[in-house]
């Protein structure tokens, strides 16, 4: 993906979610910038690891197939569903996919990105928005 950012400015723009318990909500007109830094940075790694927390499974499959979509995987579609709060995690690696039951506080989606080449990115975004790319 081309992009008129820098490295520095997309992280800039990702910094406002580093470190937050629960991802902040983002207006239709903010979402683009946001989406752009991730795809981006996520493009200056080999592949991504995503942890998604939200209240329902639905929330949770949905942020996981968008987002697998927007960095360029297939999103696996024979994950149980359970009730209440779910965490996924899904290695773009591999494609490794779990679900389970989530009973923590934090809410949203890490991404984190992972090189083995210097230059490359290796770190970790969010909690970003679960409907960032909805």
């Amino acid at each position: 993906m081309s992009s008129n950012l820098t490295i520095a400015e997309a992280k800039k723009i990702l910094n406002k979610f580093n470190c937050v318990d629960i991802a902040p909500q983002l207006t239709e007109t903010d979402k683009p910038l946001f989406r752009e830094a991730l795809v981006f940075l996520a493009s200056k790694s080999e592949y991504q690891i995503l942890g998604i927390c939200t209240d329902t499974a639905e929330e949770g499959m949905l942020a996981m197939k968008t987002y697998s979509l927007a960095l360029g995987y297939e999103a696996p579609i024979d994950l149980p569903s359970v009730e209440g709060p779910v965490y996924i995690k899904l290695n773009g690696k591999n494609g490794l996919c779990y679900l389970d039951s989530y009973f923590g506080h934090h809410r949203g989606v890490l991404v984190s990105c992972q090189s083995n080449y210097d230059g490359g990115i290796n770190e970790m975004y969010g909690h970003l928005p679960w409907d960032l790319f909805v």
